[in-house]
Order: structure tokens, then C-alpha cells, then sequence
């Protein structure tokens, strides 16, 4: 009888954490930006997966890690069971780059406003071997750009400032696709763009899902989009994962304090229209003890805080499909 091995995850955060030292040589802290982050996310079924809170919740230096970018100080990430750090090594970075690929914040800045745009998608296709010289390239990159609702015909010959925002996010979009990589990590993608045009962006993020079978980690402070375009979500504050599970349940019903509070400043959710969700929404400011505070981050924070938030962190908690880092589901010391 024959067995069936299953695929090792796509990606796999075990205990990992990034650490910093700031200030001066004579009077420095520690900062730890992510800490003890573990996540999952499955080979052969493509999501989005949304790592969501406000700045200096430790979301971008994460992205960081992933991208192979940041080296953790402690636990390991793995890419289909091997440590990104080795991937690298044995392979090469070009090598993991074609399986992981980013999209960053502001368009405007990917592409030099003196060099046509169409020359950044050719150069990708030559760089990562899809073609061998620029006539051959005409046709992934082309295949690329229809894939986000474009063509090398409207690009062609224009410079960066030619194209809207919304055109040219589409654009980082198309030039992430042409190595045909298994992920996508896309930090703030539409943060620069015009609200009229957020949704535009995020579908292309739906089809790369549904069509092309293209995983996505978005991530994002907000959770407006979050709820329209996530199958699950990660709440992060202060280096921690404090609430993760289907987006559903996290942000219709949060049981995390933190997580309550986010929902706060959106609107109620109206099931039959995600549009309800689509409006920006801006969250509070970064409080930077928090991230030196012993215990957990929140406390100081927490309408819900008992004294042992403030000396120890919680660990996590299974809360139905969700995973929760607070005392308030500990069922043994409240029975």
C-alpha cells in the first residue's frame, strides 16, 4: 500500500524573532520588532493572507524576513521545509526571488521617472530568464500586464509619470508576475494609491489568487481592504501576533482586546456588501514603550487588564478556528 507524503508548507515562521539595539553605545535597549511569530501557510492552496496593525507593529520588518531580506536573531523561516537563509545560499537570491516576489508601497518610487516603464519589465524577463533578448520578452511581459488588466501597447514608450497610480501599482504588480513566482508579498500596496482606485488594486490580488493560483501576504494598517480581499488574517502589535484565524470571524467577532479596538474605527460589517469596508480607515499612533514594556504590549492599554498581563506575556490561546495571545482565554485560571 502506498502512502502520500504531504507537501511541505509554503511558508513556515517557527518562533521567529528579529531584534534590534538602539540608542548610543553607553545607554542602549533592545527592540525586539518581531517576537515569537508563528505562522503558517499551506503548499497547493493559494490564499490571501493578510499580516494587519498599526506602524511599528513589526508587520514591514516581517515582510523583511520573508523576503529574505532581514536575518532573524532567533527561531527559523522556512520556504516549501528549508530555512530561507539556506534557500539562499544553495540557490542563489535571484533563484528565490522567482518563487517570492514583492510589491512595495509607492509605485512612483519603484520606477526611475526618467526610464520608460516598459525597460523595468523587459529587464525582469531577461534577469530572471524568461527570455533571451527583448523581442522574446514581448510576449510574458505582455501575458503579465493583461493579467492585471493592462498591455504592453498602453505602457509601451511611457514614462512612469504618463501612468496613474492605480496604472502603475498595476504595473509592480504585472513586473512581480513575470517570473511566475509561487508568492506574492505585497507591503502597503495601496496606501499611495487614491481611494477611487484601492479596489482596483486589491481585485487584481482576488484573481491572482483565483486564477493564476498565486498566495498573497498582504500587508496592511488597513482593515477595511483587509476584510474585502483576506481568507485569513494576523493581528500584529508590537512584534506580537495577538489574534489570527479566518478574517470572517477575526474582524466581524475579535476576541482580542487589541483586536476590539481596531474594530472600533471601521464600520460595522454589512456581509452582503463588502463595499461597507472599503473606506480608508487611519488607527492611533505608535506608542513606542509599548514595545519595551514587560508583559503584555497591551496592557497598559487593556480596559480588560489583570495584574499578570503586566509581568508575564500570554501565551497563546485556541479560541474556536482562532489563535489568541490573551490571559482572558486561559479556561484553567479563570474556572
Amino acid at each position: 500500500m502506498s502512502t502520500t507524503t504531504a507537501a511541505p508548507p509554503l511558508f513556515e515562521l517557527d518562533h521567529a524573532v528579529v531584534s534590534f539595539r538602539i540608542g548610543s553605545v553607553l545607554a542602549s535597549s533592545q527592540l525586539v520588532a518581531v517576537n515569537d511569530v508563528s505562522l503558517r501557510l499551506a503548499a497547493g492552496k493559494p490564499e490571501i493572507f493578510t499580516l494587519a496593525g498599526e506602524s511599528g507593529s513589526g508587520k514591514t520588518t516581517l515582510a523583511k524576513v520573508l523576503l529574505g531580506d532581514q536575518a532573524t536573531t532567533g527561531g527559523e523561516v522556512r520556504f516549501q521545509g528549508t530555512r530561507v537563509a539556506d534557500v539562499i545560499k544553495s540557490r542563489g537570491h535571484t533563484a528565490f526571488m522567482q518563487e517570492v516576489q514583492p510589491v512595495f508601497q509607492n509605485p512612483f518610487e519603484t520606477f526611475n521617472p526618467l526610464r520608460h516603464v516598459q525597460e523595468y519589465l523587459f529587464d525582469t524577463a531577461l534577469n530572471f530568464k524568461v527570455a533571451k533578448s527583448r523581442r522574446e520578452a514581448e510576449e510574458p511581459v505582455d501575458a503579465a500586464l493583461r493579467t492585471v488588466g493592462l498591455s504592453l501597447a498602453e505602457v509601451r514608450q511611457r514614462y512612469p509619470h504618463e501612468l496613474s497610480g492605480g496604472q502603475l501599482q498595476r504595473v509592480s504588480v504585472a513586473r512581480a508576475l513575470i517570473p511566475n513566482p509561487k508568492v506574492i508579498i505585497a507591503d502597503e500596496p495601496v496606501s499611495m494609491v487614491d481611494a477611487s482606485l484601492r479596489m482596483e488594486i486589491v481585485n487584481v490580488f482576488k484573481r491572482l489568487r483565483d486564477d493564476e493560483g498565486v498566495t498573497v501576504i498582504y500587508i496592511t494598517h488597513d482593515l477595511a481592504t483587509a476584510y474585502y480581499v483576506s481568507d485569513r488574517i494576523a493581528i500584529m502589535l508590537r512584534g506580537h501576533v495577538v489574534e489570527s484565524g479566518p478574517v470572517e470571524e477575526v474582524l466581524t467577532d475579535p476576541a482580542h482586546p487589541y483586536a476590539r479596538l481596531l474594530k472600533e474605527s471601521i464600520p460595522e460589517p454589512v456581509p452582503e456588501d463588502k463595499g461597507a469596508w472599503t473606506r480608508r480607515i487611519e488607527l492611533g499612533a505608535t506608542e513606542a514603550g509599548e514595545f519595551t514594556r514587560a508583559g503584555c504590549k497591551f496592557a497598559g492599554r487593556c480596559p480588560s487588564v489583570m495584574d499578570r498581563c503586566r509581568v508575564s506575556n500570554p501565551p497563546d490561546f485556541v479560541v474556536g478556528n482562532r489563535l489568541v495571545k490573551c490571559y482572558l482565554y486561559d479556561d484553567e485560571a479563570n474556572d
